[in-house]
């Protein structure tokens, strides 16, 4: 912003001495105190930069070479930093303490607002109940001589500061134009103005440096952009740009709105163990860590179904967790190691039952952070009104590719050919090789639904009955052999909830667990063989192999010997319903800290 006041300043003062040192102005008067103080003329600017100090050495802000901070090199960084340091010994060699132990706030920012939103324009309060007391982060300022405005941003919005040197103490206004930086949080009293332009205002009586920070926040006209450093550095993501931490207030809003609706019906809240003995209760890769005190391997959880299933067996009969996941694989824009699921089950009902709680959980969800059902995603419009479309991926298959796989009769070989002269060209290599390599009729109906069908699913639709391969927990479906009672919610081509009529039967339990184990061990010795005959190159994709061991659960399989009623059972992914409502493209977006890379 253009200046429009000079001052005279002396290199006496300590932290424009340290200043003109690593600007390096002149030289000897920096270096070494004179018997007569040197003279500078000095322009008192609202440059985002550290200090108005600053300014003196760098570009114009309307200048062609203005560089973003959040460009800023390691040097750079490290001058700020030095500057900004000298700034908290000069505030405490004055008695003042730069980093506070409270502050006594009277309002936020969003209820000045509120409280005061008739007051018309040039209009100020000075009446004792109109002192009110705020506290933020300054991220603007601009001073004018006589005349400074703060912009302060605190968790509920933001307030402008209006300071003028009238006001406060002669020291007090030195202290904001030459020790208060952009990222400081500050402290500050006053009474209430709009001013003529209509600017809602603090009118400062006095204020103070409750928190000074050392680094520069990104430039307000560039932001934080670099996006791998947006998701490493989440704390300076949300400073720079205020409506990623909108997504997370939403998050949270989402997560409240879960509970109340399943509380509503009766759920109760329970704990499960993250580690565990045997990780059960889906297919994937575990995390491992090693417990030295019991001196075995233990694994943290892939899903927190089986414990959930105990507390039926136990008794209960509406539970339901809230609760991380961990799988040791890929990462994507759909996929996090560490992710946020609820799982829920419920005794005496199967899977028609989940499905309108699946309709209930995000229809509330939706209302609640977006006050409609018709939402935007990524360019395209959802409707969430009920009743959503409910098909089985049986037809949903035979809808897209004009094969019935019960023409087949059990003939693999023989649906593999259809299937492939089918698809022909469209196919991607790897996705000829996993129908190949498909050992069943229903792997190869699931495979050809996931290339085929699932990207094209979305307006929300429920796919309902499974082939029994894939379906290892479900009960086998009361009319159709060789499928189950499950189904999954897809939305914009992607899952949002799996649920099962809930298997209860614990011989066939133990029967499909044990097969699943010995076709998972075989992948595993196949995967073995490669690793070893590949061994000393890199692999192509770590990610996809079964090297991994899978164990059974015996005491879950115990339980089930004790009795679970019949039931129905959910889990559904909140990121991804996170993502959909609040229009996010990527998991990470909704995740505060995601799984990086580690910086090279």
């Amino acid at each position: 912003m253009e200046a429009v006041n000079l001052r005279v300043w002396s290199l006496s003062s300590r932290p424009l001495k340290h200043l003109f040192r690593l600007a390096s102005f002149s030289s000897s008067s920096a270096r070494r105190p004179s018997s007569s103080p040197k003279l500078f003329f000095f322009r008192c600017s609202s440059s985002s930069s550290p200090s108005s100090a600053a300014t003196a050495s760098t570009p114009s802000a309307s200048g062609r070479n203005r560089r973003s901070p959040s460009s800023t090199t390691t040097s750079d960084r490290e001058a700020i930093r030095a500057i900004r340091s000298k700034k908290v010994e000069e505030l405490r060699s004055k008695g003042l303490e730069p980093y506070a132990y409270k502050w006594e706030r009277t309002h936020t920012a969003n209820e000045l607002q509120d409280i005061y939103k008739d007051l018309g324009n040039g209009e100020e309060l000075t009446c004792e109940s109109d002192r009110v007391s705020i506290a933020g982060r300054v991220v603007a300022r601009r001073a004018f001589g006589k005349l400074a405005f703060l912009t302060l941003r605190d968790d509920s919005g933001s307030i402008q500061l209006y300071c003028e040197k009238e006001r406060l103490s002669n020291e007090q206004f030195e202290h904001l134009k030459t020790l208060v930086d952009i990222g400081d949080i500050l402290g500050a009293n006053g009474t209430i103005k709009r001013t003529e332009k209509g600017e809602l205002s603090v009118c400062v009586n006095s204020f103070a440096i409750l928190t000074k920070s050392l680094l520069p926040l990104p430039d307000k006209y560039h932001g934080l952009t670099d996006v791998d450093k947006r998701y490493r550095q989440r704390y300076v993501d949300m400073i720079a740009n205020p409506e990623v931490a909108d997504v997370f207030r939403k998050r949270a809003k989402i997560v409240s709105e879960i509970r109340r609706t399943v509380e509503a019906s009766g759920f109760v809240e329970v704990e499960t163990p993250v580690l565990q003995g045997a990780a059960g209760g889906a297919e994937a890769r575990p995390f491992i860590t090693y417990h030295n005190s019991l001196g075995r391997d233990l694994y943290l959880r892939i899903a927190t179904e089986l414990h959930l299933k105990r507390m039926l067996v136990g008794g209960f009969e509406k539970v339901y967790e809230i609760g991380r996941i961990f799988r040791n694989e890929g990462i994507s824009t759909r996929h996090n190691p560490e992710f946020t699921t609820i799982e829920m089950y419920e005794a005496y009902s199967d899977y028609e039952s989940m499905m309108n709680m699946a309709e209930e959980i995000v229809t509330r969800c939706a209302l609640a952070v977006n006050d409609k059902l018709t939402i935007e995603y990524q360019g395209t419009e959802i409707c969430l009104e009920r009743p959503w479309r409910r098909e089985t991926m049986h037809n949903l298959v035979k809808e897209a590719i004009g094969v019935d796989f019960d023409d087949f009769s059990g003939n693999l070989k023989a649906a593999k050919e259809v299937t492939l002269t089918k698809l022909g060209s469209t196919l991607e290599s790897k996705n000829k090789i996993a129908i190949e390599s498909c050992p069943s009729i229903g792997h190869l109906v699931n495979e050809v639904f996931e290339v085929v069908v699932e990207p094209k699913l979305l307006q929300p639709t429920f796919v309902l009955d499974y082939p029994v391969e894939i379906s290892p927990l479900a009960k086998p479906h009361r009319r159709r052999l060789g499928l189950t009672e499950r189904f999954e919610l897809f939305i914009c081509g992607r899952e949002l909830a799996n649920a099962f009529s809930e298997l209860t039967d614990p011989m066939d339990q133990r029967g499909r667990l044990e097969e699943q184990v010995r076709q998972h061990n075989e992948k595993r010795a196949a995967a073995l063989s490669r690793g070893e005959s590949n061994k000393g190159k890199a692999s192509e994709d770590d990610d996809d192999d079964e090297s991994y061991e899978v164990t059974l659960d015996d005491d879950f399989l115990t339980a089930l010997e004790y009795g679970m009623p019949p039931a129905s059972g959910m889990g559904l992914g909140i990121d991804r319903l996170v993502m959909l409502l609040t229009n996010s493209a990527s998991i990470r977006d909704v995740i505060a800290f995601p799984i990086l890379k580690a910086q090279q």
